[in-house]
């Protein structure tokens, strides 16, 4: 080949395609970081979308229970109806549904309005999150698999970190309905990213039920999801209405409540970065402290009053601590299931989610009895029976 520039091309040509294939695992990222924007973002526009339709907090919290609770419902069946679906069409489609969604709770004039937006954005969602690890698996290059996963998850972590106080600042400027437009607009943009990058990609490794009896007699995963849908029933018990708590009980002003939020999720991006280094060193320790640390986090809430400082170090150990623990169970399904690993990954998303709706519901309920100071200490009662569990999985492994 005489040709020197047609040789550079050529030797160009897999680095090129490295390239592409790279950001095809970025745009799998941004839409991970949409898609669970949407659905933190309430939290933090509770006390504006109840301004809008004279509603309390507690009854508006009824949202996020909604959404999390379909989400629960449609995780497995969803992986396994569009199991055979082309990846790229099928994703398009939910971007389709997903922006559909937005565009409903923008022009909601009533509260149900609004739910049948949220609705119909949880159906998206409950199917995006069934295909999208195996699929970013599949788009990104050669020996990034571990690399695409972890952005993956990046995406998913900023949505807390960046996502929910953005919506809350657009939402202070703008309203809430800017905040639900705004994320209408980026996922129309990812759309278009998805369209212009990702090739078409065909269905392989099609889920079944049929490993569903071995996940049922697997005592040791059991226990990880019960863990699960306790320790974040009691989370969001308090943290759903975080934003309130924090401008009608203690007072502080709304840029703090952003601030308190932004802490969150910095505190989830430490304990993402350090989880790998401490967590194989010692497992069970660092699930018991994960634990206790969320306990007394809980517990302080009715007690800190308007203390800056002390709702920013509370943030901090309480955003990190939940992150290690959800980060750490996650990797429990993934060891206790490994030939059923999309399954088992696909419950875990749905009990998750039905501690996310739990939690709310669980919060409206103790706000309606007892006030808006309580959700702390009944998340923290619920924390316990999560350490009961824990503790007994510790004495049954070992006596196993």
């Amino acid at each position: 080949m005489s040709n020197p520039a047609l040789r550079q091309r050529l030797a160009d040509q897999p680095t090129y395609a490295n390239r592409v294939r790279r950001w095809r695992v970025v745009v799998m990222a941004i839409s991970a970081f949409i898609f669970n924007t949407t659905e933190f973002v309430p939290i933090a526009l509770l006390t504006d979308i109840g301004a809008s339709f004279a509603m309390p907090v507690e009854s508006v919290g009824h949202m996020i229970t909604v959404y999390a609770w379909l989400v629960a419902v449609l995780s497995l069946p969803g992986m396994l109806l569009t199991a055979r679906f082309e990846r790229k069409r099928l994703l398009m489609w939910l971007f389709a549904l997903f922006i559909a969604g937005h565009v409903i709770s923008v022009l909601a004039s009533s509260f149900a309005m609004l739910l049948v937006g949220r609705a119909t954005i949880a159906l998206a969602h409950a199917v995006f999150w069934s295909i999208t690890a195996s699929l970013v698996v599949r788009v990104a290059p050669r020996g990034w698999q571990t690399k695409a996963l972890g952005l993956l998850s990046m995406g998913s972590a900023l949505a807390t970190v960046l996502g929910l106080p953005l919506g809350r600042l657009i939402g202070q400027w703008l309203g809430w309905r800017a905040t639900f437009g705004t994320i209408g607009v980026a996922a129309l943009i990812a759309m278009g990213l998805v369209a212009w990058l990702l090739p078409q990609v065909p269905s392989r490794n099609v889920g079944s039920v049929a490993s569903l009896p071995q996940i049922a007699r697997n005592v040791p995963l059991l226990v990880v999801y019960a863990l699960t849908v306790l320790a974040v029933t009691a989370h969001f018990t308090a943290y759903s209405y975080v934003e309130p708590f924090i401008l009608q009980i203690n007072h502080l002003s709304e840029n703090f409540a952003t601030v308190v939020l932004l802490l969150f999720g910095v505190a989830g991006l430490l304990a993402s970065a350090v989880f790998g280094q401490v967590y194989d060193k010692r497992p069970t320790g660092f699930v018991l402290v994960s634990l206790l640390g969320l306990l007394v986090s809980l517990l302080v809430v009715a007690w800190i009053g308007a203390s800056q400082v002390g709702w920013m170090v509370l943030a901090l150990v309480w955003g990190g601590c939940m992150t290690a623990i959800g980060l750490a169970l996650q990797l429990q399904v993934l060891k206790l299931a490994p030939n059923a690993t999309d399954v088992a990954m696909s419950i875990f998303s749905g009990i998750y989610n039905i501690g996310i709706g739990g939690g709310a519901l669980v919060g409206s309920l103790v706000i309606a009895a007892w006030g808006l100071g309580m959700v702390g200490n009944v998340g923290a009662l619920i924390l316990l029976l999560a350490l009961a569990v824990f503790g007994w999985s510790v004495w049954y492994g070992r006596r196993a």
